[in-house]
């Protein structure tokens, strides 16, 4: 991982694009877990919908990764981190 060699100096509307990016990305796996945590309960209570929750359940965590995933890119971006 190439991190800067010098100090990085962001703007106030670079930090505050960053923190929406990262209010937002919190916002999406909070939203994806909580399909997740929503599927498990109708599950329990309805054993007969596993089937048709089994496959929403399944994409969550790939949502999420996805979600962490996009942010990383412009934070490493935003800061200068380069990736081999």
């Amino acid at each position: 991982m190439g991190l800067p060699t010098g100090p990085v100096t962001l703007t106030v509307e670079q930090i505050e694009d960053l923190n929406k990016k990262l209010s937002m990305m919190r916002h999406d796996v909070n939203g994806h877990l909580a399909l997740i945590v929503a599927a498990a309960e109708l599950i329990r209570h309805k054993p007969q919908l596993i089937e048709k929750m089994l496959a929403s359940i399944a994409e969550q965590p790939a949502r999420i990764s996805e979600a962490m995933k996009s942010f990383s890119v412009e934070y490493e971006r935003v800061l200068g981190i380069t990736r081999p």
